[in-house]
């Protein structure tokens, strides 16, 4: 069940996907955080997790609002949701999916967000067209058309539920997540659901980004986290000395739902 709070009893319902505990060093995180020596289980726990959470949305209030993120992190979740049985139970018909951010290139473009999810998920699950949300990323509008669209999608729930039910983000290894980048004058956005997030790389960097305090409305939100090349990153974060500007992951702070972890041996410094 779902609380008002935004918590969810996963633990003793994720018992029905034969998935043990963890027995890993867990670092010191805000949320909850679970740690599991490989990438493939990691992904298994989330993925328990999400169509746990899904299900219980829709029961509660009809539809799902599920916000995911682009990049090689996610290949493999996306991946299993589509052919492991034990996750296809996900409601997709009644799921709205939204981009956390894209890239401000083509629909075509191997960098594109869009195409990554379409490929793995949109062109195989059982979602409809309509329901899925993409950023038209290289109009000039981007930003506000993507805004008033989630507006107008959420408007439909009672008040006080009008926030998006799941976000999933990753951090990368210099800190950034959902195209916050280090530095960004995004990151002190306070008013707006969706922002452009210029690069300090090249303009074909450049994102449209939901902003932190949206995100940070969420129900809940997830970080999965792989791979040893992120181990620095996350001992930085625990160390807790950097700022906002050079880490701006530190954004990421639930108001009002649960944040939580999910991270390989690997990206703990462990070895597997």
């Amino acid at each position: 069940m779902i609380h008002d709070d935004g918590q969810s009893e996963l633990h003793d319902e994720a018992a029905l996907y034969d998935l043990v505990e963890p027995i890993l060093p867990r670092p010191r995180l805000p949320g909850e955080v679970i740690v599991v020596p490989t990438a493939d289980e990691v992904i298994d726990h989330l993925a328990a997790d999400l169509v746990i959470h899904a299900a219980n949305c829709v029961r509660q209030f009809g539809d799902f609002h599920l916000a995911l993120s682009g990049g090689s992190t996610f290949d493999l979740l996306y991946r299993r949701l589509m052919y492991d049985p034990n996750y296809r139970s996900l409601p997709w018909r009644r799921t709205h999916l939204w981009l956390v951010d894209e890239h401000c290139v083509a629909f075509n473009d191997e960098q594109s967000n869009y195409r990554l999810i379409r490929e793995t998920i949109g062109d195989h699950a059982d979602i409809p067209r309509e329901q899925f949300h993409p950023i038209f990323a290289e109009a000039e509008t981007a930003d506000r058309d993507y805004e008033a669209q989630i507006r107008e999608a959420l408007a439909w729930r009672e008040k006080g539920q009008d926030r998006l039910d799941y976000v999933l983000l990753t951090m990368e290894a210099d800190g950034c997540t959902a195209g916050l980048f280090p530095g960004s004058p995004l990151l002190r956005e306070k008013k707006h659901l969706v922002r452009k997030s210029p690069s300090r790389e090249s303009a074909s960097a450049d994102r449209v980004s939901m902003t932190a305090p949206f995100m940070n409305a969420a129900r809940f939100i997830a970080v999965l986290v792989t791979g040893s090349e992120k181990a620095e990153a996350v001992q930085r974060l625990v160390a807790g000395h950097e700022s906002l500007d050079e880490m701006p992951i530190k954004g990421i702070a639930p108001m009002n739902g649960a944040l939580k972890w999910y991270l390989d041996g690997p990206a703990c410094g462990q070895s597997v």
